[in-house]
């Protein structure tokens, strides 16, 4: 990224523009706060502070300053977003959701296995209209059917409601 130096304009970075002060060739933000980006750096800085970022900066590789300045810029907006939790709280929401799913779909699995296996018994065309018309409903975390009557559903045991199970999250 020192070729970013020579290639920009006269005109300061984000973080010079935010901090008010002169924008040197040897600016350490230039490259990575453009001037066009003006809200990146400030939320990097109501977080971290300038300081510490040019610290940080300092002390990363060069190769790798460009990866390191994205991480803060996406922990920055988290943390404002989440004061205690930050990206954190981000992931472990997105790790409860995805366990919520599997759950479904491990759910969904045993149901249709269970029906696959009635349906050998019984292979009239009902019963394979009532396969053709199953939806897998996540939200709920059961199976829902459609064009069937509930006695022709519920004689299979496939219908639960699922809504009395609520999905908090939890951190």
């Amino acid at each position: 990224m020192r070729g970013c130096h020579d290639t920009r304009s006269s005109s300061s970075c984000a973080a010079c523009k935010l901090l008010k002060r002169r924008c040197t060739p040897t600016c350490i933000f230039a490259p990575y706060f453009r001037s066009d980006e003006p809200k990146k750096f400030a939320k990097v800085h109501k977080v971290f502070g300038a300081s510490n970022v040019s610290k940080i900066l300092t002390e990363v590789p060069e190769e790798q300053r460009e990866d390191t300045v994205n991480s803060l810029a996406y922990e920055a907006e988290a943390r404002l977003r989440d004061p205690v939790y930050g990206c954190i709280g981000a992931i472990a929401l997105l790790q409860t959701k995805m366990a919520e799913l599997q759950h479904d779909l491990a759910l969904a699995k045993a149901r249709l296995a269970r029906y696959a296996a009635a349906n050998n018994n019984n292979t009239s065309s009902t019963s394979l209209g009532v396969l053709e018309n199953c939806v897998v409903n996540m939200s709920y975390g059961g199976l829902s059917f459609s064009g069937q009557s509930s006695d022709d559903i519920s004689q299979y045991g496939f219908l639960c409601d699922f809504t009395h199970f609520p999905y908090p999250f939890q951190a």
